[in-house]
Formats: C-alpha cells, sequence, structure tokens
C-alpha cells in the first residue's frame, strides 16, 4: 500500500519564487559532454531545489496521506520506502533505470518531507541530465512523482530483480530472476554478484518442472537494518555465500508473478520484488516494460541479425579473467582503470573502461567507453540495463579486474561466447556479421545446428534453424559442469581426487557431487532445448571415452 504525488505537485515546486526560471538559468550552455561540468552543473540545480521549501498545501497533503497509511497499519509512523518516478520514466524504449533517487525505511513526517524534496532533486543528478539528452528528452517537459509505499523489510531475507526474458539474447520462453539476501539495493546497484536462475515458460505454465538454470553469486555483502533502523551494509556469512537466497519453491512462485504481470501488460517486464521477512510473503515493489530487445522486436532491426565473431583461436590468446557477459558485442582498446567519478577527467573516448562497479552515475563514461568491465555486478542491475541501451561491450561480476588490468594495457573484451565474457589480452581481431532475414528463402534441406555448449544455447538459437541434430553430452559436461564424471563419482563414494578443491568451488551450493552432476547435466540439456523450443533436439549420450574428458577437472 502507498501513495503518490503527482506532476502537479513538482510543478507546482517550480513555479514557486521563480525556481524553474533560476534552472533554467543554471542550465543554460551546459556541456553535456564535459563531465566535471556536468557533474558541477547539476550539484548546483539540486542545491537550488534542496533549499527550495516545499509548497505548504503540498506538505499537509503529503502528512495526511502517511499518517492515514500508518493508522492502516496501526502505528503513528510507519516506515517506507520513497521512490522516484519521473513522468518520461519506464517508457518502451527507455528505462531510466536508476537515473533517480530512491530511499528505503523513511519514518516520520519531517523524514518524509525531506526525502520527497530529494527525490524531486534527483531529477537534475548529472546521470539523469546525460541520460535524459542522449535520449533527446528536453528537463523541461520531464515532471518528477514521488511514490511513498509501506517499506518491505526483506533484510533478514531476500530480494531481487526478473526479467520475462533472457535478457542476453532477448529469447522470450525463459524467465531470469536475480537474487540476494537482504535489500534489493545491492542488487539493483550492482554491488554484489547475485544468485542466478532460469525458468522456462512453457513447463511453468504446464505444471513442470520449469528450473533450466542454478547459478550461484559471490554475495559479498547484504543490506540489513542497524539498530536505529537505518541501512547499512554488512559481510554476508560463509555460510550464506554457498547456498542459494532463493529455494526452487520460491523461484517458482516469483516467475508464476512475472507470467501474470507480462500478460497484463502485454509486453516483456522488467520486475522488482522483496520477500518480507516477518510475513514469509513475496512482494512486487517495481515492475516497468524491458527496453533493449523489446524496442527491437518492434523495428526494423528484428529482421536483422548482427553476430560478432572472433576471427581467431581463442584458446591461443592470452585469457586475462572472465566474468558475466551483458549484450553480444566485442570491443577492443587500452585499459583505463577509474576508482570513482573524482577521476573521470582521466577517462578518454575509446578506452575500455575498469572499475569496480558502474552504478548510472557512470553513464557519461560509458557511453564514451570502447568496453567495460567491472568486479561487482549482475545481468539486471541498473548498470547493466543501461549498457545494454548504450550498445557497449560490458563483463560485471569478475571480482578482481581492478587488480589484474592496469593502465595503459591493451585489451580485448569478448562477450560473443556465450553468457560469461572473456577478457584476452591484446588485440583479438573479430568480425561483424549482419544476417537479412528479410529476404532470406528457407532452402528444401532442413537446418538442423551441432549444439554443445548451454551458455551459447540461446544466442544460437536466434539463427534461422529447424532444431538441433547433435548435442553431444561430453560436450555438455566439459562446458556445463567442467569436472570429470568419474572425479564426481570418487568424491561422492568418499575417495581422495586430485584438484577436489577446485570442484569443491564449483559444486557451492549443492549438498553433494551426485546431486550437482546430476542437475547441472539435466540443466544444461534443458538450456539447449528450452532455447529451441519448439523445435526437436537430439541428444547423444556419452560413452566416457577417457580422452573426451581429459582436459578437465579431476
Amino acid at each position: 500500500n502507498g501513495f503518490s504525488t503527482t506532476r502537479d505537485a513538482y510543478e507546482l515546486l517550480l513555479a514557486q519564487n521563480s525556481l524553474a526560471q533560476r534552472i533554467d538559468k543554471l542550465m543554460d550552455g551546459l556541456d553535456i559532454e564535459d563531465v566535471a561540468q556536468l557533474q558541477l552543473c547539476g550539484k548546483a540545480v539540486r542545491e537550488l531545489i534542496l533549499n527550495e521549501p516545499l509548497p505548504p498545501e503540498l506538505e499537509v497533503e503529503i502528512v495526511d496521506a502517511y499518517r492515514e497509511l500508518s493508522e492502516k497499519y496501526g502505528e503513528n509512523s510507519i516506515d517506507v520506502a520513497v521512490r522516484s518516478s519521473a513522468t518520461a520514466e519506464d517508457l518502451p524504449d527507455a528505462s531510466f533505470a536508476g537515473q533517480q533517487e530512491s530511499f528505503l525505511n523513511i519514518r516520520g513526517d519531517l523524514s518524509l518531507l525531506i526525502h520527497v524534496r530529494k527525490c524531486f532533486a534527483s531529477l537534475f543528478t548529472g546521470r539523469a541530465i546525460s541520460y535524459r539528452n542522449s535520449r533527446g528528452f528536453d528537463y523541461r517537459q520531464v515532471a518528477l512523482c514521488v511514490g511513498i509505499q509501506k517499506m518491505v523489510c526483506s533484510d533478514q531475507a531476500s530480494s531481487g530483480v526478473m526479467f520475462t526474458l533472457d535478457t542476453q539474447s532477448g529469447n522470450d520462453n525463459v524467465i531470469t530472476i536475480n537474487a540476494v539476501f537482504g535489500l534489493g539495493e545491492n542488487i539493483v546497484g550492482g554491488r554484489v554478484n547475485p544468485d542466478e536462475f532460469y525458468v522456462f515458460k512453457p513447463t511453468l505454465k504446464a505444471y513442470k518442472s520449469a528450473i533450466i538454470k542454478r547459478q550461484l553469486g559471490s554475495k559479498e555483502m547484504k543490506m540489513i537494518y542497524d539498530d536505529k533502523l537505518k541501512t547499512l551494509n554488512v559481510s554476508t556469512t560463509l555460510n550464506e555465500r554457498a547456498r542459494f537466497s532463493l529455494n526452487d519453491n520460491e523461484v517458482v512462485i516469483l516467475a508464476r508473478y512475472a507470467l501474470i504481470i507480462e500478460e497484463h501488460y502485454g509486453v516483456a517486464m522488467d520486475i522488482e520484488w522483496a520477500k518480507d521477512t516477518s510475513e514469509g510473503e513475496f512482494y512486487i515493489v517495481q515492475a516497468r516494460p524491458e527496453t533493449v530487445h523489446s524496442k527491437r522486436l518492434r523495428s526494423k532491426q528484428a529482421q536483422c541479425i548482427e553476430k560478432y565473431r572472433l576471427k581467431e583461436d581463442s584458446s591461443k590468446r592470452t585469457r586475462l579473467l572472465s566474468g558475466l557477459a551483458i549484450g553480444e558485442k566485442i570491443g577492443f582498446g587500452v585499459v583505463k582503470v577509474i576508482a570513482d567519478l573524482s577521476e573521470a577527467f582521466r577517462f578518454n573516448a575509446g578506452e575500455v573502461l575498469v572499475t569496480d562497479i558502474t552504478d548510472p552515475d557512470w553513464e557519461p563514461l560509458m557511453k564514451k567507453a570502447a568496453a567495460v568491465v567491472t568486479n561487482k555486478g549482475g545481468r539486471t542491475c541498473h548498470a547493466a540495463i543501461v549498457a545494454r541501451e548504450i550498445g557497449v561491450s560490458t563483463i560485471v561480476g569478475t571480482s578482481n579486474a581492478m587488480e589484474l588490468l592496469q593502465d595503459n594495457m591493451l585489451v580485448t573484451v569478448c562477450c560473443a561466447e556465450g553468457e560469461t565474457g572473456y577478457v584476452y589480452q591484446g588485440e583479438v581481431d573479430f568480425e561483424i556479421e549482419s544476417i537479412d532475414l528479410q529476404d532470406m528463402q528457407e532452402p528444401k534441406t532442413k537446418l538442423f545446428m551441432n549444439v554443445g555448449n548451454p551458455e551459447q544455447a540461446f544466442s544460437l538459437a536466434e539463427i534461422p534453424n529447424q532444431g538441433v541434430g547433435l548435442a553431444r553430452m561430453e560436450f555438455i559436461i566439459n562446458n556445463h559442469i567442467k569436472a570429470h564424471p568419474m572425479a564426481l563419482f570418487d568424491m561422492y563414494q568418499g575417495r581422495y581426487v586430485k584438484g577436489s578443491e577446485q570442484i569443491e568451488k564449483l559444486m557451492q551450493g549443492f549438498s553433494d557431487s551426485k546431486i550437482f552432476f546430476v542437475d547441472k547435466l539435466s540443466a544444461g540439456i534443458g538450456m539447449i532445448a528450452a532455447a529451441f523450443y519448439p523445435n526437436p533436439v537430439i541428444v547423444r549420450t556419452s560413452d566416457f571415452k577417457s580422452n573426451e574428458y581429459k582436459h578437465i577437472l579431476g
């Protein structure tokens, strides 16, 4: 439950004491490409708004609505989330993800009024000014509303984001769910590497087993409340890092909510959710249209597939590090390590941006980058959404990019090899192939693919085909399980296995090696089948020849 201010409230504030004219004077002549000037201008406008009291009639209405909301819960002052929502936000082709500020766990009349004003001011963060400008929105035509919601207290439970499609390929037969322990600010802000789940819609609708992927994230920290009910980040325990933040039943519950929301709006959706600690119930706290793949499907680009491919054998190049691929492009350039935005002046167009995390404040730099590599983040964080909209090759969640990559190193950032993105030393030659589907004639001979890597299945399925003629199980074991079947068998029997420590890292989140092998194998096959659904997929079982597994762990 909650309430919201309208655009009239924002415009009433601007009309007070000629505030709109004073903002125009500060914004006049702003060079958006000058990051330093952008930050200074944004700060000056925000200070104008923060120093301007809210109109008295607006204050009265907000306080009255807040007290009425509190009474519904039997309290004088409940804790609320104060969330920004611009009138141009959450459009089908512009998400405005994370561009304005939201504030959690706000309590009391005075604190609420202060944070409403902070939300209004956040319309002029550097990132928001840059984002609007790059998408053709005049700041004078954009107003801001503030939503006040009863706080969902997920600090001792879990929260996250889900998309009703595969965020990499745009395949709309799956639901992607990212989850972390604690409040959701860390996951949308890209501060942690979350757990990831894929759910297959057709079998979900048929009430059959539908989870086709479970990937454990490191989840190094979680956001909780302190004794004064303020939010703070604390390190997660080793036990929390080694287990999933959702069980299978909870994944299915969330996926069903996602189906209902998608069917209601009729488009692919980007959804934020939270599990209440005391009630144990899931709440949907935000839902907006997905922007990148939906836009492509509505445009002429739907008739043209663009594929990036390495022209060299990547196994012969030095692979420096890996992480989660955002998009399917390739970029190269010299590295520039930027610790925080105070160093933005050091970054030049065409360089590879390397940093810890990229929240939406980094959007002006990301637009100039040849590629982006971060230590932290997941596929559904705000920065990943913006990276997909910009179209820049991005790898998140590498854990150690700032340690391994140094200024002036020449690197290639490749997101064209499946779900995992790789950073290679030097410039690796690549090509871009555009496939025009509009005039393509279907041959008399049916075209079936050979697919052995589940991580590439959704991307490969975009190419016109009649299904998979051969999915070799030994390739799935090599690419998806990455541990020798007999090593896993010996570990299950309690025998010593060389390299067991590395194998146990792969097994985190699974109770034993048998469950790990069976689940990962079935999920790998399931991902290929889901990607090419409803076309047939032929799987060839393995005869466990020793030479086919000699290069994997164990």
